[in-house]
C-alpha cells in the first residue's frame, strides 16, 4: 500500500528536482570558463537557494518517522529509512537523466546508473586527479544530527514524503555550495600557482588553510546570508507590518555558514589542492 503511494509521488518529486536542476544550469549558462568573479557570483546565488531550502524544510515539523527504519519495513527489498529510500531512488533517476555528468553535482548515493541521455559538453575546468572529491557523508551526518534539530519544530504532521523531499533539496543545495570549493581552489591556483605549489609539495595543510582564509569575506557572507533569511522569511501581510517574525531564524542561516558550510568548503579546497599536482 505504502509503495503504491510512494512510486507516483517519487516520479513527481524527481520531475520537480530536475526542473530546479535545469534552472540552476540555465542560470550559469554561458560561463564555460570559471573565474574567481564568476564563482563569487554563483556562490552568492546559491545562498538564495539554501535560504529558501531552509524556509521550505521549516514548513514541516521534525516528522521522525521519515528517518526511522522501522517505518519502511513495508517497502520490498529495502532496509533503510524513508529519506534514504527517496534519496537513493531520486538520485538514480537523476543520474539516468544526466544530472551527475555536470562536475558541479556530487551525489549522496554510490554506484549510480550511468546517464542514458545525450550530455552537454561541460567545461573540463577541474584537475582530473582532484575532481572526484566528495564529502557528502560528512554533510549528511551534519545535516541530520546537528543542523536539522536547530530549526525545525518538534512534532508529526504525517507529511513524511514531502519532508524527505525538502530534506533532499536542501542537502543537494548545501552539497553543491560546499563542493564548489573545488572550482574556487582551481581558480585560485591558476591565478597564483607560485603561492600554492610549495605548500602542496610539502603537504602543508595548515598553511594552505591560512592562505585560503579571508576572515573579512567570511564575515560579509555570514551577514549577507542572515539578511537574506530576514528578507526572504518575513511574514508579509497587507493589513499590518509584522516585525521580528521569520519563517526561519536568520541566526540559523548565519550559523549554518559559519559552523559548517564555510569550514567544509575550505576542507574541500585544501584536499583538492593537495591533489592538484598529481
Amino acid at each position: 500500500m505504502m509503495l503504491r503511494f510512494l512510486v507516483p509521488l517519487l516520479l513527481v518529486l524527481v520531475v520537480t528536482c530536475m526542473g530546479r536542476f535545469r534552472m540552476a544550469i540555465a542560470a550559469d549558462a554561458g560561463n564555460n570558463e570559471y573565474t574567481l568573479d564568476s564563482l563569487r557570483a554563483s556562490l552568492e546565488r546559491q545562498e538564495d537557494t539554501i535560504v529558501f531550502g531552509l524556509i521550505e524544510r521549516a514548513r514541516f515539523p521534525f516528522n521522525s518517522p521519515t528517518y526511522n527504519q522501522n517505518c519502511t519495513t513495508s517497502i520490498p527489498h529495502f532496509n533503510a529509512s524513508l529519506v534514504e529510500f527517496l534519496v537513493q531512488n531520486t538520485e538514480a533517476i537523476q543520474a539516468k537523466a544526466g544530472r551527475y555528468v555536470n562536475p558541479e553535482e556530487n551525489p549522496f548515493t554510490e554506484n549510480l546508473p550511468p546517464s542514458v541521455v545525450p550530455s552537454y559538453n561541460f567545461s573540463q575546468f577541474l584537475h582530473p586527479a582532484a575532481a572526484l572529491i566528495n564529502i557528502n557523508k560528512a554533510i549528511w551526518k551534519m545535516y541530520f544530527h546537528e543542523l536539522l534539530p536547530l530549526f525545525v519544530a518538534s512534532g508529526d504532521d504525517g507529511n513524511y514524503a514531502q519532508t524527505a523531499d525538502s530534506d533532499l533539496s536542501l542537502l543537494q543545495a548545501i552539497s553543491r555550495r560546499i563542493h564548489y570549493g573545488k572550482f574556487v581552489a582551481e581558480a585560485k591556483f591558476r591565478e597564483s600557482p607560485q603561492n600554492y605549489e610549495p605548500l602542496i609539495r610539502s603537504e602543508n595543510r595548515k598553511a594552505l588553510m591560512k592562505l585560503l582564509t579571508s576572515e573579512s569575506v567570511e564575515e560579509m557572507v555570514r551577514k549577507r546570508v542572515a539578511k537574506k533569511a530576514m528578507v526572504f522569511g518575513q511574514e508579509v501581510t497587507l493589513v499590518r507590518e509584522v516585525k521580528g517574525k521569520y519563517k526561519v531564524d536568520p541566526l540559523v542561516a548565519s550559523r549554518l555558514y559559519q559552523q559548517w558550510i564555510i569550514p567544509f568548503t575550505k576542507i574541500v579546497e585544501v584536499e583538492y589542492l593537495l591533489r592538484r599536482l598529481n
